[in-house]
């Protein structure tokens, strides 16, 4: 059974400013304050793990214990089938420029290396979300969550983040980009993973 979730303050340890406005606006219906890693001053630990979950309890157990809060972490990615899987874990780093991350760079690379080995179409692909919640105590619940879709070239939309506008998810005929931010919340991998938190810990 899961552990249930009596507070009603949550650190979710990113400092990711556009995870965290949508972990905001998905807590805001159960009245749960959120608050960032990097309002909080915290560093980014080194995620070393090779999987999701790996560096989302990394990242999770790293806040918990600086504050003292329960801390929820997400580590998320995607998976693009024509690339073996590729970036996965790796999403991020693709985007690592020298003055920050650069995700146009990133979706540039994913649509190079697609062509460079001749991927058939379409390309189909997937956003991961795996949330860790731990407490100061040293237990943590686990939720994984998934969305399938294709992308596309050239990239489509101004909205959303990361990879967003090469994502279309199977359905539809918009990228995560060209979609209201309540649309995507709706459909999205990170929506999936955070229906099963709240179904198991605030439930």
């Amino acid at each position: 059974m899961t552990r249930r979730f009596d507070g009603n303050r949550i650190l979710v340890a990113t400092h990711n400013a556009g995870k965290l406005e949508e972990m905001e606006q998905l807590f805001a219906p159960r009245g749960v304050e959120v608050v960032g890693a990097k309002e909080m001053q915290l560093p980014e630990p080194e995620e070393t793990e090779t999987t999701f979950i790996g560096n989302a309890r990394i990242k999770a157990y790293a806040a918990t214990q600086a504050t003292g809060l329960p801390a929820l972490a997400d580590d998320s990615g995607i998976q693009i089938d024509g690339l073996n899987g590729a970036p996965g874990v790796y999403t991020a780093d693709w985007a690592e420029a020298p003055n920050g991350r650069d995700f146009m760079l990133a979706m540039t690379r994913a649509y190079n290396e697609l062509v460079a080995c001749n991927a058939p179409q379409p390309w189909t692909a997937r956003f991961c979300s795996t949330l860790v919640l731990a407490w100061p105590d040293g237990h943590d619940e686990v939720f994984a969550g998934t969305v399938d879709g294709s992308l596309v070239w050239p990239v489509r939309g101004k909205l959303g983040h990361g990879y967003d506008p090469m994502f279309v998810p199977v359905g539809h005929d918009r990228t995560f980009a060209e979609m209201s931010a309540d649309e995507k919340n709706a459909i999205s991998h990170r929506a999936d993973s955070f229906s099963k938190l709240i179904a198991g810990c605030f439930g």
